[in-house]
């Protein structure tokens, strides 16, 4: 399986892309839907760029570490806020399968927002749900692992190995050869540390 790891650069400059792209379209909204609890960064920075100060969030329970995930998407916790009549943005990393997406744009229409618009930063080839903006499409599928969450999917991606690496060296090798994942020794020797602590 191939993974891609998305720097903290360009999670700032895509979202800045997608800023530009919802400015340009006219869209003004009245609240951002961050989507948790991978939508909660990229939505905070929209709303820096489009200088918005009403922020809240949902959480969908689909993926749980690494590419592990629930049969169907749920919703955990669900939203605190009014937004009858309101012009809402729906934010989330990644649009995948769609199914995180779909739930919530279903869930949030039952609470009757004056417009709802949704944006992403990737938008995967691979989803069945359509989306109003992204920053960049991926067409070849693959697993991307935001800065926020690679301690997650790396330490997901060790506890499939059915016999633990006894090395640093074993761990980079498993994780180049699996995933075409290249990690510093230091970086995973931190990662592997936390894990061991837990």
């Amino acid at each position: 399986m191939r993974c891609e790891l998305i720097s903290w650069p360009e999670t700032y400059r895509l979202c800045l892309k997608l800023s530009r792209q919802i400015r340009s379209s006219g869209y003004q909204p009245d609240i951002v839907i961050a989507i948790a609890r991978g939508g909660y960064i990229p939505a905070r920075l929209l709303c820096d760029f489009l200088d918005l100060s009403s922020l809240t969030s949902i959480k969908i329970k689909h993926y749980l570490s690494g590419t592990n995930k629930q049969k169907k998407a749920s919703l955990d916790l669900p939203l605190c806020a009014e937004i009858r009549g309101l012009k809402v943005l729906l934010v989330d990393d990644v649009n995948d399968s769609g199914d995180t997406l779909e739930l919530a744009i279903s869930y949030l229409q039952t609470l009757q927002p004056g417009e709802l618009k949704t944006a992403v930063m990737h938008q995967k080839m691979t989803s069945h749900c359509p989306i109003n903006y992204y920053a960049k499409k991926i067409v070849k599928w693959r697993w991307l692992i935001y800065p926020w969450a690679v301690f997650e999917d790396v330490s997901g991606f060790l506890k499939r190995k059915e016999i633990p690496p006894v090395s640093i060296e074993e761990a980079q090798t498993y994780l180049s050869e699996s995933f075409n994942l290249n990690l510093s020794r230091k970086r995973l020797e931190t990662i592997i540390s936390f894990q061991q602590a837990s």
